[in-house]
């Protein structure tokens, strides 16, 4: 046990460690970009004084170490600070461009919301469907069905996100009205409600996702058919469904964790495309929107959010494959 424990505080050390290092290359990545934020934000018409007076505000004209720092210590406690369109609306209204504090962090905690709901609708549908088609494949291999799937595993994983959403948005919600073709949702809506608004790009990227879980799910199997325990089984006459689910699946969990914590992963930070097609109002749209806006803090908030969470995810898969692993569990 005390390895185990050791070797999850040096994982957890390490995502801390690379959590820092993806905040310097955000907020160094962002702010080198060309242009001034506070004449894009005031527009060509803008006094010098009232650019110069604004940047103040911003604390745009505060050293670069000092500006990273205060923003990092700020991002700890979920203070992203307030987004700049705000902070345009206090100027013009006569107030301080830093009062309402915490403005970002309330944008995001509704669309961040609609996120992880759309990426739980998503997982509740991938991750059985693609660990059932991946025993039965395994189970059946070099069979129709085998073939079958493998087919429409590449055929899905080949095709673009936008495009697999335009076939699903023709096919279910204009030639057959099932689901709205915009996933546009509220609080005020019910949880069926928001399920059909939703259920749309859950399909999308189920289609995507799937493809990855479901290959890695059939060749971890396939791999282990040919161990001795296998074979032993098998001898003494075990069914072949149950030699897959009660021998080789378990000692192939850890490939296969893997790849759906990385396929959830992407659920979290990938969805920027979909949420884009079907205007839903989630985080990845909140992204566009903050790019074509030059939001810098809304910006910055999404895309360390986006890294934190991948960071998480990966963080997670590796302590659950190590506790899967009898070797870890129970060293000699």
């Amino acid at each position: 046990m005390g390895s185990i424990l050791r070797i999850i505080a040096q994982r957890l050390a390490l995502g801390l460690l690379t959590l820092l290092i993806v905040s310097i290359v955000i907020f160094v990545s962002v702010n080198a970009l060309p242009g001034d934020f506070a004449q894009a934000i005031l527009g060509q018409g803008a006094t010098p004084e009232a650019v110069e007076a604004f940047r103040e505000d911003l604390g745009l004209n505060r050293p670069f170490l000092e500006r990273y720092f205060t923003w990092l210590w700020d991002a700890v406690r979920l203070d992203f600070g307030t987004a700049f369109s705000q902070a345009q609306f206090a100027e013009f209204a006569g107030g301080a461009a830093g009062t309402g504090l915490g403005t970002v962090a309330e944008m995001l905690g509704p669309r961040f919301s609609n996120t992880m709901f759309l990426a739980g609708v998503t997982a509740v549908i991938a991750v059985p469907l693609s660990l059932m088609i991946g025993v039965l494949a395994a189970l059946f291999r070099n069979s129709i069905f085998d073939r079958a799937a493998n087919i429409t595993t590449l055929t899905s994983i080949s095709s673009p996100e936008f495009f697999l959403a335009y076939v699903l948005i023709l096919l279910l919600a204009v030639m057959n009205p099932l689901l709205p073709s915009l996933s546009v949702i509220n609080n005020d809506m019910s949880f069926s409600e928001a399920l059909k608004v939703t259920l749309l790009p859950a399909l999308t990227l189920t289609l995507v996702v799937t493809a990855h879980m479901m290959r890695m799910t059939r060749a971890a199997i396939i791999n282990l058919l040919a161990s001795p325990y296998i074979e032993m089984a098998r001898l003494k006459g075990v069914s072949p469904m149950r030699v897959i689910v009660k021998h080789a699946l378990p000692n192939a969990l850890a490939p296969i964790i893997n790849v759906i914590a990385l396929n959830l992963a992407y659920l979290i930070t990938g969805v920027v495309v979909i949420e884009v097609v079907f205007v839903y109002p989630g985080i990845g749209q909140l992204f566009v929107d903050a790019v074509k806006n030059r939001d810098i803090p809304v910006v910055q908030a999404c895309c360390l959010i986006f890294a934190a969470a991948y960071i998480l995810l990966n963080l997670t898969a590796d302590i659950m494959s190590i506790i899967s692993n009898p070797r870890l569990r129970h060293p000699k």
